[in-house]
């Protein structure tokens, strides 16, 4: 998750993948798009997808496009790739590649066609640390370096033509005395991802324990330096932990071995050093996520897809807990009540890793779990995740009332289209008809103590724009007692792929500036730490320590 700024200049190109098993014409209609970071990377000979449904593509792409260095053995059909500390070995025939010395299996390895070499994309990306997602009805293979990519897609108008016809102007980076005072707000949080060791623990101090300590502890001065109160720290990963669990195993991240003892106990160590600095710990977890691939070849003994396969599901090139069994759901607490219990929290936080999609497997589940004879299966859906989270926040506030909790959704509940009280969007995804998540109800019944909708767009994205969606959500809180924090998109800043408004810090000052309009927004999340205080574009941690402090 290394790997930076070479996806400048890549070619905007629509590759033809034609399916090997079925005809002519139907190959002629699969259309893929292999995307890295929001740009399409190009192939001088299509990818295909074989019987297996693995996407092959041509050395070049992996060279070329993610800026590995790559070599061929003619003699021994053997592709080696290089990437940072990656070393990968795959040779033609077998059914096993070599990654980093280790044997891992295989689905599909070297073949030669049309003169090109040809490798299987999602597993060379995954092994280089890129995430990878498959967009069925799209059609689009997405890589992903640099941050964590949304449970959803950014919200598109299918209507609204790909070029405006008014280029928006890139606003003039502001000169601090023109950054007004900001009113006090109580939350000024920010994300701390472990998952591809992004933000920590970094993957040069991988099982070095003084390394990681010395790391998270500049980490959190950085932070507490610009004005930051409150750190959510991603501690169940991967169905896995950062903190000593009898119930799932350590996290890769901390040793690069998952299930291996770092030597310590990193949640203990963390959760003092924020409160040593005056800052609240917030202990995130990602909830029904239960690995961020489909291989289980290099999961711990423990690992809940291994201990319990019967409760996973393929989707999305990922391995989910089934919401809809209700011991899996149960474990999903237990885990998360053993931090509870064991550790000096101030919060739990979820994300919106609930349903991933709407083609999720689970016909089975809802014939033999639908005691209420529920009609429609997305109701049934929506029902499992409300049963889910109504269940963890009463057995969080038995144990300890003190304890904040809340969940960051994505950030369009519905579409004005689908409902008229959504919010007047027209996002192609919505928290409700897509992740099943019922965000309105959680705040209606009170079941939750903040909603932190992840309003990843600016205040002029007409399909999702920030200012419009802040509103809905504060009317959505009013009145009903639960706190409204909003999640922004720090990583977006200066970013080569976005748009020109995201070129400067000024456009997550002025969504600053429009939260304090409404007293209702007690705060914001920040999504995520290194890209304020390492990448740190157009200065935005000055700017933010600036407005945070005036």
């Amino acid at each position: 998750m290394k790997l930076k700024n070479w996806v400048i200049g890549m070619l905007l190109v629509v590759l033809c993948v034609p399916l090997l098993s079925s005809g002519a014409a139907r190959a002629a209609s699969m259309v893929i798009t292999l995307e890295l970071d929001g740009m399409t990377l190009a192939s001088d000979v299509p990818p295909y997808i074989t019987s297996k449904n693995v996407t092959m593509v041509p050395l070049g792409v992996i060279s070329k496009g993610l800026g590995a260095q790559v070599g061929w053995n003619q003699s021994s059909k053997t592709v080696t790739i290089v990437k940072d500390d990656n070393e990968l070995k795959l040779t033609g025939g077998k059914k096993t590649a070599v990654v980093n010395g280790s044997s891992v299996a295989l689905d599909n390895s070297v073949v030669i066609r049309q003169g090109r070499i040809m490798v299987p994309i999602r597993f060379v990306a995954e092994n280089l640390g890129l995430q990878v997602i498959w967009n069925k009805a799209a059609k689009q293979i997405s890589l992903y370096t640099g941050a964590e990519p949304p449970q959803a897609s950014d919200p598109v108008n299918p209507q609204a033509p790909s070029v405006p016809a008014v280029p928006i102007p890139v606003v003039p980076k502001p000169t601090v005395p023109s950054i007004p005072g900001a009113v006090s707000k109580e939350m000024k949080g920010v994300w701390i991802s472990s998952i591809f060791n992004l933000d920590w623990p970094s993957a040069s101090s991988i099982g070095k324990i003084d390394q990681q300590k010395k790391e998270f502890n500049s980490l959190l001065d950085k932070l507490k330096a610009i004005g930051f109160n409150a750190v959510f720290v991603q501690v169940r990963p991967s169905g896995d932990s950062l903190y000593p669990s009898t119930l799932v195993p350590w996290s890769k991240v901390l040793t690069g071995t998952q299930g291996k003892d770092p030597g310590y106990d990193p949640l203990h160590f963390m959760i003092d050093a924020a409160h040593e600095r005056g800052m609240q710990f917030h202990a995130w977890f990602n909830p029904f996520r239960a690995a961020t691939d489909a291989s289980t070849a290099s999961l711990a003994a423990n690992h809940v897809a291994k201990v319990h396969p019967e409760w996973i599901v393929k989707a999305d090139g990922k391995l989910y807990i089934n919401p809809g069994i209700p011991e899996a759901r149960q474990s999903i607490i237990d885990t998360v009540l053993e931090v509870v219990r064991g550790y000096s929290i101030d919060g739990v936080h979820l994300d919106d890793y609930f349903y991933p999609s709407p083609s999720f497997d689970d016909d089975s589940t809802f014939n033999t779990y639908n005691t209420n004879n529920i009609a429609s299966k997305a109701d049934w859906r929506r029902d499992n995740i409300n049963d889910f989270v109504r269940e963890l926040g009463v057995q969080i506030h038995r144990l300890k009332p003190e304890v904040s909790y809340g969940i960051s959704p994505f950030g369009v509940w519905r579409n004005i289209k689908m409902d008229s009280t959504g919010s007047d969007t027209t996002a192609g995804v919505s928290a409700y008809d897509d992740i099943y998540a019922d965000v309105r109800t959680w705040i209606k019944q009170g079941w939750i103590d903040y909603v932190a909708p992840q309003i990843y767009w600016s205040l002029s994205y007409d399909t999702a724009r920030y200012d419009k969606l802040v509103e809905w959500w504060v009317n959505e809180v009013r009145n009903t007692g639960v706190k409204l924090y909003i999640g922004q998109a720090a990583y977006k800043v200066g970013a080569a792929n976005q748009s020109a408004e995201w070129q400067s810090g000024e456009q997550i000052i002025n969504q600053l500036k429009f939260n304090d309009k409404y007293a209702e927004v007690q705060g914001s999340i920040m999504f995520r730490a290194n890209d304020i205080v390492v990448r740190n574009p157009s200065d935005l941690s000055s700017l933010l320590t600036f407005y945070f402090k005036s």
